[in-house]
């Protein structure tokens, strides 16, 4: 009797065992942890990129994501401006909250505009909660965070969990500073200088190549990661396409626009090392997931988000809509690969959240970003439930940067709307985006309704966010 026990449990066990490995092997998508690898370009208009429609400059390793991913019509950025921007993706949480509402910049102005230095230290990070799950960080590229101009003293970058930094004239640590050339120069400058009071070592490289710095640097992390067999999350944030444009000798222009587009093309070229890193190595291959967009729109009477209006700055689509690329194999259904999704609305708060669930890591705090990790991957069309909203820089209350109109306060995204607002909830403008992207029919005299619905949301979430969490 009991060895007819012992013979059933067996089997009973060799049968559960022969299931599990069944499922394995059938399994959509790996079981590994995923290595990420985020590319944050600085100042790219949403339609700069030829996978989104730009005419003027070719960017065909970046297509080559595109062709191979899938791309979002409707993603936004969290702020108009690289610091709350950046913010808004380290933490899953509006930057408002942390008291950066536009650039760090020296002391004197921080204190005038009523923001913080640098971002705490004790916020939320996506990298320290995946170092803390054995997983290999890096930071390679513009920071922006805290460590800027005179704020020597700020936190340096592995105190937010990375494990490895180079950053430029915007963090603290190793850094990467330019050398800029134009050609009537008889040698080449150097552009803050300063810089090298917020730690070093410092390497000073060719404006022109400095994304490349910052890939060599990425590939050398990824190298050992594997050797370690660690999986990875690196942040790639080069400088480019952020004005003073410097792009190689052969490639100048007195021409703005044609400068940035020589900057935008030889960052992609400076990019298809570290994706060929990724796509001719098939264990990395079937197992990382690439995120590309911009941190805001692009510099008026630079780059391009047309259709949409406004740019940089400005809380109009085109300062806060952004172009973006997941690549994804195994685990984007083959028939999406090389798609668009054009009715998911969701923003950089919630790709914050979403990397939690796709590693089975629980956020250390209450974010404000939603779960859409679906979405992303590929496997259904959802999109945030909660409205989207903005604050103005308080540095930027329109004119003189481009756009001959004042920029408003307030705004907020709810399903196809737009709305704009004072911070007293006035001015409203109101625009319905599914018929209307370019913003050119104010519809608010004809939906009371939903002005007084998407007023009361929005001043309700400004007064909110005054305070940290």
């Amino acid at each position: 009797m009991f060895f007819n026990k012992l013979r059933s449990l067996w089997l009973l066990s060799m049968f559960l065992l022969a299931s599990v490995w069944a499922n394995w092997l059938t399994a959509d998508t790996p079981t590994l942890p995923p290595n990420f690898i985020f590319v944050l370009v600085d100042d790219m208009g949403w339609s700069d990129l030829s996978c989104f429609g730009g005419i003027r400059a070719q960017t065909p390793n970046i297509d080559r994501l595109a062709e191979r991913g899938l791309r979002f019509r409707n993603f936004y950025v969290n702020a108009p401006i690289c610091s709350p921007s950046r913010v808004a993706f380290t933490t899953g949480q509006y930057p408002h909250r942390w008291q950066i509402t536009s650039y760090l910049d020296n002391r004197q102005q921080n204190v005038n505009r009523q923001m913080a230095q640098w971002l705490d230290p004790t916020a939320p990070v996506l990298a320290r909660e995946l170092k803390a799950a054995g997983y290999r960080t890096g930071h390679f590229g513009k920071w922006h965070m805290g460590g800027q101009r005179d704020v020597a003293e700020a936190p340096t970058i592995d105190q937010y969990g990375f494990d490895v930094s180079l950053t430029n004239f915007e963090g603290m640590g190793p850094k990467l500073l330019p050398l800029t050339q134009q050609p009537n120069w008889k040698e080449p400058r150097k552009i803050w200088e300063k810089a090298e009071i917020l730690g070093g070592p410092v390497t000073w490289l060719e404006r022109s190549k400095i994304t490349s710095g910052y890939v060599q640097a990425a590939i050398q992390f990824i190298d050992k990661a594997q050797t370690a067999h660690q999986p990875f999350y690196i942040n790639v944030w080069p400088d480019d396409v952020h004005s003073p444009f410097f792009p190689s000798l052969e490639r100048w222009s007195d021409d703005k626009p044609k400068r940035y587009d020589a900057v935008l093309e030889q960052m992609d070229a400076q990019l298809q090392p570290l994706f060929e890193r990724i796509f001719t190595d098939d264990a990395l291959n079937s197992n990382t997931i690439i995120i590309l967009c911009s941190d805001n729109g692009h510099e008026h009477g630079a780059g391009n988000s047309k259709p949409l209006r406004g740019s940089k700055t400005w809380l109009y689509e085109g300062g806060v809509r952004s172009p973006l690329i997941i690549y994804a194999p195994n685990r984007i259904p083959k028939d999406k690969e090389g798609t668009w999704n054009d009715t998911s609305v969701f923003c950089a708060l919630d790709i914050n959240r979403s990397l939690y669930s796709l590693t089975n890591i629980k956020p250390p705090a209450k974010l404000d970003g939603e779960d859409l990790s679906e979405t992303i991957m590929g496997q259904k069309q959802t999109s945030r439930e909660s409205p989207i909203f903005w604050q103005r820089p308080p540095d930027r209350p329109g004119f003189g940067h481009g756009l001959n109109e004042p920029n408003p306060d307030l705004a907020v995204r709810d399903q196809q709307w737009k709305g704009y607002m004072s911070f007293a909830g006035e001015n409203v403008q109101l625009y319905d985006l599914s018929r209307d992207p370019s913003e050119t029919k104010d519809l608010a005299a004809d939906y009371p309704d939903v002005v007084k619905r998407l007023r009361d949301l929005t001043l309700q979430w400004h007064q909110s966010v005054q305070t940290p969490p």
